[in-house]
């Protein structure tokens, strides 16, 4: 299975899916459909390397600790990002995030992401075991 991400419908806000063969690979997924909420994903170069980290009591509340932590580095930084480099050990996440400076122009920014919700939040394995990880995130 190739890792893929997705969006889906939820009435005002903005439903984002990622899946892969592994945990990380979801959650790395997820980040880059979150990612194209606000804009293109090819259209941010991975100029930088951030890391972040993030620990949770279970891994649905880890997605949403982890897509938000992402979103915090973005308006610190005034950054968007691409390319999700994540490993997962239990209630744990490290990641390292690529990406640049946001220049309006050329990235086009459409809306911005203020938060993932835990609105359809949910982490767990389909019937072939590939893992997809979910939520509703608030435009």
């Amino acid at each position: 299975m190739t890792p893929k991400w997705e969006h889906f419908e939820h009435q005002a806000d903005i439903g984002i899916r990622g899946t892969g063969r592994t945990m990380a690979e979801a959650f790395e997924q997820a980040a880059v459909a979150m990612t194209a909420v606000i804009t293109r994903p090819d259209r941010i170069l991975p100029r930088v390397a951030i890391r972040v980290q993030c620990e949770a009591p279970d891994r649905e509340l880890l997605l949403a600790d982890w897509l938000n932590a992402i979103l915090r580095e973005m308006s610190a930084l005034r950054m968007l990002f691409s390319r999700f480099e994540v490993t997962v050990s239990g209630n744990k996440l490290e990641a390292v995030l690529h990406g640049e400076l946001l220049e309006p122009a050329r990235h086009e920014p459409t809306v911005e992401v203020k938060g993932a919700t835990y609105f359809k939040l949910s982490v767990a394995q389909d019937e072939a075991g590939n893992w997809i990880a979910q939520c509703v995130v608030d435009v």
